[in-house]
């Protein structure tokens, strides 16, 4: 059975929470990257066009970050984090693929960008993701429209 994911606005009241997910899911990959990793550096990313954040639900209990923006002929995956408990379960690849889908109904391409040392790339790939560009520490990502 699929697992029943929601979405909810995220609020100041969750940057407490998100703070502490950035901190489990990124510190690492930002360290193996020699990027800053410090709590200011990390809440300054976490409230980066916070008004594109969502927290993720799994049966009423938060699990991850869902950062988007659909403005655009482009829907832009700018962050999606899923808590380390959760992870392995299919929650990411399943985000995903309801984005692709929604993309493709809509006529738009996907992008992301993920770090080189985030094993999340290899998730991208399988879906349809491909390299279209990288900086010193980043991959930048994209799947065109399938419609």
């Amino acid at each position: 059975m699929k697992p029943q994911l929601t979405y909810q606005k995220a609020t100041e009241n969750d940057i407490d929470y998100l703070l502490d997910l950035r901190i489990k899911t990124m510190v690492p990959h930002y360290g193996d990257s020699g990027l800053p990793t410090d709590r200011e550096t990390t809440l300054q990313r976490v409230l980066f066009e916070f008004e594109k954040a969502n927290v993720i639900f799994l049966d009423h209990l938060p699990v991850g970050l869902l950062k988007i923006n659909k403005e655009h002929d482009n829907i832009e995956v700018m962050q999606l984090q899923i808590d380390p408990n959760q992870q392995g379960k299919g929650l990411g690849r399943m985000i995903l693929t309801d984005i692709l889908e929604e993309a493709s109904n809509k006529g738009k391409t996907v992008t992301l960008s993920v770090l080189k040392t985030n094993k999340a790339q290899h998730l991208y790939s399988s879906l349809g993701f491909k390299i279209v560009g990288e900086d010193e520490h980043s991959y930048f990502m994209k799947i065109e429209n399938r419609a």
